[in-house]
This record gives structure tokens, C-alpha cells and sequence, in this order.
């Protein structure tokens, strides 16, 4: 390692240790009874959904036997908010929310599929099972209201409800698009991993049937990616548009010849087109012709790391803006990571490598310039955007570190 790189990080280590703990929260009686974690010292009491996953999971790299206690809480604060139908909101917090909070009467998106893919995490790093068999049949309950009601059955597909809070927050494939229409790659790509997270838990559990009843379904989730997202043309993945009308035999215009394709690609790149090879949906082949794509140098590829969307899409910005957050362009360091982790898994190492240290880099200049963290950075200059104390999945440079050192 050159010297740069060893001093920065040094800074982002120094920095984690020091801070870590504001992420720590204690239970709120009636609302968050067990402790939790939180995206950074700015918060009170909030529970996110994705954020305490990889803040967690992050925060492993510690091995703060402390830690333990936080990121189970995280998990059973949010199934003892399930309801009836299987609904558990994206946001738990000790006042009301007229935004997040589940509604009978009208139905929006709910957490992301990322608890199983948490719970599984916690269960294999500390060795213990035991502290989520209470509350299994929750998780499962939870599965099910996503297939229900949004799973798209022609095309095998899930979809989001509306464009909420999807935690890609205005992706150009979902944001402003009717609702129910988008079969998006980021959320089936996450319900991939859920799904196969689940088979795996019930494995733990020793129940034999729900895991091989989760692992033929994440099977069959994974065929329905590369039919569906994968385009031959242009060697990605890109979410589809599902909001075809359905096939009619009685309609005298189409029944002469009714159409045998499922959905239609919304041919926007982004960083989200890589996630199937961080947990392994692309073959080989598909996902050599996935990384020439992220190699342009006009696309996601930039000094800084991934962009969150292509330089050369028409969509593309640079924007200081909260609720929704900007994933238009800046550098996401959860995205950074998925997307080291995708380069990893298919041997190419190199690419690793060189994202992992643009990613410390990264951090380790803020550090240096601002004392803090940023939520996410400017990708053409590396300049923090928004968000200056942001901690939370930021962390997970500490797992590229892990490894810079092996």
C-alpha cells in the first residue's frame, strides 16, 4: 500500500472508533423496545429499514461484542411492527409519521426485502439462531405480503407499490412512473437475496420444507431476472416496464398473433445494473458483458467510484436534495461496496481493488478537509454533496479495508 492510502486509512479507522457508538440507540418503551442502530448522530430515534442493515452489517468489522445486542434489535423492533396483512413500515420511530406510517386505507411501499438477508448476517457472525425462532413465522408473513401483492405473475417479477422511499430514492425507472409498473432490478435483485436468506434461516431452524420451498422460489426469482432484465443488446441489467395490457383473445386487433414477451426494458444505466453480480443472479458470461459496460468511462465509471447513474444518460445530475435523496450521479458508498463485492465474486480483482481505494480515498479526504463523513459525493469532483455527519452504510469501507489488508 502506498503512503496515501495507509494515512487515510488511518484517518476513516481513527474515525470509526471514535463515532461508532452515536450510532447506538437505547429502546423507547411502546414504540422501539429493544436497542437499535441509527444512519448517524443526527438522529434520534429512527429505525430505517436498509440503513440498519448496512449499518450492522458495516459495524461487524468492529467485532464490538456490544454490537451484537444493537443489530438483533434492529431486527425485532421491526417484525413486532408487522400488521395483519404482513405489512412492516420502512421507518419506526416514537412519534407519528403521516408519511411512513401503515395505512388501511391506502397501501404504499413498505421495508425493503433486506431483514432475512440481515437476520442471517446476525445469525452467522455471532452463531446463534435461537434469538430469531420466536419470531420466523413473522419473517415469513412478511415474504408473503410482498408476493401477494406485489409480484407481477407473467413475468415473475416483483414490483414497488409507488415510488416511496424505495431507498434508490428517485430512480429514473420507478420515480414519477405509474405505480405497479416497474419490475425494478434493484428490488429484485434485494428479494433475490431475501428469499435465499429465508431458505437459509429455515435450514438454521431445521425446518426442511420452508427451505427448500425458499430456495425453488429464489431459483425461480433468479430465471425471471435474466429472462426479464437482462438485455442481449446491450449487455446489462435494467429494470422493466410491466404495465403491459394484458393478453386478450377476444380482442380482434391482437388475438391473430397475441404477444410472448412479459415486459418491456426501461434501458437506463445504472449502478443498480450491477447488483446481480454482487449476490451472484448473472452467469459468467452475462456478467463479463455487464462489467464492459461499467467500464466506460462516460457511463458509472468514475475517479470517485460508481455513479449512480451513467454520465451519458439524459437523466443525469449532480443535486443537493433530501427526501428524495439524489441518485442521479453522486457516489454512494453502499453502492461503491455491492458493486466491489460484484467485481470480486466474478475475478475481477483488480477492479476491486481500484474501487476500494477510490472509496478510502474518498472518505479518508472528507475526513481530512471536513472532520466528517457526507451522505453522498459529488461525482466528478469527489466533493460531499449533503448529508456532512453521515454515518451509517459509510461504514462499510471499513469491510474494503478488511480486506485491502488480507
Amino acid at each position: 500500500m502506498d503512503r496515501e492510502l495507509k494515512k487515510y486509512i488511518s484517518l476513516i479507522e481513527d474515525y470509526v472508533y471514535k463515532n461508532y457508538r452515536n450510532n447506538f440507540r437505547e429502546p423507547v418503551p411502546g414504540y422501539l423496545n429493544h436497542k437499535f442502530l441509527v444512519p448517524g448522530s443526527g438522529y434520534v430515534h429512527q429505525l430505517w429499514d436498509w440503513d440498519s442493515w448496512l449499518t450492522g452489517y458495516a459495524l461487524m468489522s468492529l467485532k464490538d461484542k456490544e454490537i451484537e445486542e444493537y443489530q438483533k434489535g434492529c431486527v425485532l423492533n421491526f417484525l413486532e411492527h408487522i400488521d395483519e396483512e404482513g405489512r412492516i413500515p420502512i421507518l419506526v420511530q416514537d412519534y407519528p409519521s403521516p408519511i411512513f406510517d401503515l395505512n388501511e386505507n391506502y397501501k404504499s411501499n413498505i421495508h425493503k426485502p433486506c431483514l432475512a438477508i440481515h437476520a442471517l448476517e446476525i445469525s452467522e457472525n455471532y452463531k446463534d439462531i435461537k434469538w430469531l425462532e420466536p419470531y420466523f413465522d413473522k419473517l415469513l408473513k412478511f415474504i408473503s405480503y410482498y408476493e401477494n401483492n406485489q409480484k407481477d405473475e407473467e413475468s415473475g417479477l416483483f414490483y414497488w407499490i409507488d415510488d416511496l422511499a424505495i431507498g434508490f430514492d428517485n430512480d429514473p425507472s420507478v420515480f414519477y412512473r405509474p405505480d405497479k409498473s416497474t419490475g425494478a432490478i434493484y428490488l429484485n435483485s434485494l428479494m433475490y437475496q431475501e428469499l435465499l436468506s429465508v431458505s437459509k434461516l429455515a435450514g438454521l431452524l431445521n425446518k426442511k420444507d420452508i427451505e427448500k420451498e425458499y430456495l425453488d422460489k429464489s431459483n425461480q426469482l433468479k430465471a425471471a431476472i435474466n429472462n426479464e432484465c437482462f438485455d442481449k443488446v446491450d449487455g446489462f441489467y435494467y429494470s422493466v416496464d410491466l404495465s403491459l395490457r394484458k393478453v386478450d383473445n377476444n380482442v380482434w386487433l391482437h388475438k391473430g398473433h397475441p404477444r410472448f414477451w412479459h415486459s418491456l426494458p426501461i434501458k437506463i444505466t445504472t449502478w443498480a445494473g450491477l447488483l446481480p453480480l454482487w449476490n451472484g443472479i448473472a452467469s459468467k458470461e452475462n456478467a463479463d458483458m455487464v462489467i464492459k459496460r461499467y467500464l466506460n468511462k462516460d457511463g458509472l465509471f468514475s475517479n470517485y467510484g460508481i455513479r449512480s447513474v451513467a454520465k451519458n444518460e439524459k437523466m443525469f445530475g449532480i443535486f443537493d436534495t433530501g427526501n428524495p435523496s439524489c441518485w442521479l450521479g453522486p457516489i454512494w458508498i453502499n453502492a461503491n461496496y455491492f458493486t466491489y463485492l460484484g467485481l470480486k465474486k466474478y475475478g475481477y480483482l483488480d477492479l476491486a481493488k481500484d474501487i476500494a481505494k477510490k472509496t478510502i480515498l474518498l472518505l479518508g479526504r472528507d475526513i481530512e478537509l471536513n472532520g466528517e463523513f457526507h451522505e453522498y459525493y459529488d461525482s466528478e469532483t469527489g466533493v460531499g454533496v449533503r448529508g456532512k455527519g453521515f454515518q451509517s452504510w459509510n461504514f462499510l469501507v471499513l469491510k474494503m479495508i478488511e480486506d485491502l489488508k488480507d
